[in-house]
């Protein structure tokens, strides 16, 4: 999976490293029970410091994407991902209100909002045709 940090970006490293590696599963990049690199070797590849590594991975531990293990490291959650929530949904609602404020003021219509949302939906989870759950 090739993860790309920006750093020129206002989005702090760890949420952009995070988001990636959400992005990798959701894709099928990265599967249930995959290892991911030691915080140290990510970091290094990545050239970032591991302590943002580390948040990365401590984020999504607690989000339940990833577990953490003394001996075997960091890997894909292979007990199932995290359910939708109500914090999940609250989150989502105002991210997409943000970006459909934005698209309205830039004089794009409802139709193509949607539209726009159901083709980067799709070619994140690398959409074949089914219901995409």
């Amino acid at each position: 999976m090739f993860i790309e940090i920006d750093m020129q970006s206002e989005i702090p490293l760890y949420t952009q490293l995070a988001d990636q590696l959400i992005e990798g599963i959701a894709s099928g990049q990265l599967k249930p029970g995959d290892p991911l690199p030691s915080v140290r070797s990510l970091g290094a590849d990545l050239g970032i410091n591991l302590h943002t590594v580390n948040k990365a991975y401590q984020t999504l531990k607690q989000e339940g994407f990833l577990d953490i293990h003394r001996k075997q490291g960091v890997i894909v959650r292979s007990g199932g991902m995290p359910p939708i929530t109500d914090e999940f949904l609250r989150r989502m609602g105002r991210q997409v209100k943000s970006l459909a404020a934005e698209a309205a003021i830039r004089g794009m219509n409802e139709e193509d909002f949607v539209r726009k949302c159901t083709e980067t939906y799709r070619s994140t989870i690398n959409f074949s045709g089914g219901d995409g759950s």
